[in-house]
């Protein structure tokens, strides 16, 4: 069977995955990245923060025959750790097991891994090439490219192209020009500063290591993720405008007194709070939705470039990776069906068939996630809510399974999560109903609503 070359644009995370599993199939790929390689130059962009890789990531990366070497990179965490106003701290647990985490992985070394692996598969990588777009000609595709040190524009045929260019793709871009093409972009009302917690004497870390921390503050938040070097990267979550907004932080005496009144525990971890403040660009949140995805059997678009999400399910990264899957899987269907080549048209249709609703779903799940997370989890009745859809997932295993644990520690589709969360909620709200202890719970009661509503779930 005939194996085009396969062209990437975007070395972020998504596009080495991707290509380090085609290039296992015998495509040859070449993949153009508009910023130096960060493997040997500091890339300074304000995202350096650290990701949950999960289930779907994992899965992935297990695909690909790279997560073993990822292992030590990654710390895992348990549950989430909130830090009240008062001083108070109280651990959520994010499932029943010990097995049950989501991994806190530095982004760069993610991407580090993912490149070196990708060069070793034979990708060909061409750093500071930026992308500015792509579009069908008589003898296939040209894509034109800029090289970032001398301004120089080129342009270069291609065969079949993938765009994993990320949230603001260019690649996107340009089919955006066509009448058909429907493109949505909302932008949340708030955005995102990375802050960071040194380490302690000999690289400790200075706070619990397997959690998530979160001071939760009603209409904002900070959040900490551990690194294996014992510092902690974090991110403040602030509206754009207002009292208690960025707009509001323009000094460093502000920006110290705002933490001092919100966040006193972490400011006595952050000795150098204000420089590290305003030496990272503030950054914007944006869902994108679009379609379609692919322009006949030449263009396709992947990961954020197709749907970027908020980052307030953890799910941004899995998500991209739970792309690459889906889209092996239809690509091994093609190459075992018999035919002499691909066609790459209907390959590119199923793909985005079967994945959009799933992407729909989740993109609706994080902004959902945003308002539990920041409003929420503080909430004593929400916390107690939370012990019984523990208590429901082992009163009835494999029938009730919480939202949470379907998104980060199963492949079960989103949609699917997103249909079943729905119901649950209600059968919580129904249960928990003037409730604060598990032992008032009428357990008969939940029994016939769980078999009255939900089916027995299948392992993935």
């Amino acid at each position: 069977m005939k194996t085009p070359t396969i062209t990437i644009a975007g070395a972020g995370l998504v596009g080495p995955l991707l290509a380090i599993s085609l290039r296992q199939r015998g495509f040859p790929v070449v993949l153009y990245e508009r910023r130096a390689d960060m493997r040997r130059v500091q890339v300074s962009d304000g995202r350096s923060i650290n990701l949950a890789v999960s289930a779907r990531g994992i899965y992935a990366l297990q695909q690909a025959g790279v997560w073993s070497e990822l292992r030590d990179i990654a710390i895992p965490m348990r549950g989430r750790l909130m830090h009240l106003l008062t001083g108070e701290l109280i651990f959520q647990p994010y499932g029943q097991e010990e097995s049950e985490v989501i991994n806190s992985v530095s982004r760069a070394a993610l991407n580090i891994a993912l490149l070196d692996a990708a060069e070793a598969a034979g990708v060909a990588i061409h750093f500071e090439q930026r992308c500015l777009g792509c579009a069908r000609a008589d003898d296939g595709i040209v894509v034109r490219l800029r090289d970032e040190q001398s301004g120089k524009e080129t342009a270069i045929a291609a065969e079949v192209v993938i765009g994993a260019d990320g949230s603001s793709s260019a690649v996107r871009g340009e089919m955006s020009r066509s009448p058909e093409f429907r493109l949505s972009e909302e932008r949340l009302e708030y955005g995102y500063k990375e802050l960071t917690i040194p380490a302690g004497q000999g690289g400790s870390h200075r706070m619990e290591t397997r959690a998530l921390h979160i001071w939760p503050r009603g209409s904002y938040m900070l959040i900490a993720l551990p690194n294996v070097d014992g510092t902690y990267g974090c991110i403040l979550f602030l509206p754009f405008e207002g009292e208690r907004g960025f707009a509001a932080l323009d000094s460093e005496s502000r920006v110290v007194e705002f933490f001092r009144a919100n966040f006193p525990d972490a400011l006595a971890l952050m000795p150098n709070l204000a420089e590290n403040y305003f030496a990272n660009p503030t950054g914007a949140m944006v869902t994108v939705r679009c379609f379609p995805w692919h322009q006949e059997g030449n263009i396709l678009l992947l990961g954020d470039a197709a749907h970027a999400i908020v980052p307030f399910f953890g799910q941004g990264i899995n998500c991209g990776f739970e792309d690459c899957t889906c889209f092996l899987e239809l690509l091994d269907a093609a190459r075992t069906s018999g035919a002499e080549s691909i066609d790459w048209q209907k390959l590119f249709t199923d793909f985005e068939s079967s994945r959009k609703p799933n992407t729909e779903a989740i993109a609706d799940l994080a902004l959902e996630n945003f308002v539990e997370m920041r409003d929420r989890v503080a909430d004593p009745h929400f916390l107690f809510k939370k012990k019984v859809d523990l208590a429901l997932e082992a009163r009835f295993p494999g029938l009730y399974v919480p939202k949470y644990a379907m998104v980060a520690f199963h492949r079960i589709p989103y949609a699917v999560a997103q249909q079943r969360g729905r119901i649950q909620d209600r059968l919580l709200d129904e249960l928990c109903a003037g409730m604060n202890r598990l032992e008032d719970i009428d357990w008969s009661k939940a029994a016939m609503l769980v078999h009255r509503d939900l089916t027995q779930l299948g392992k993935r």
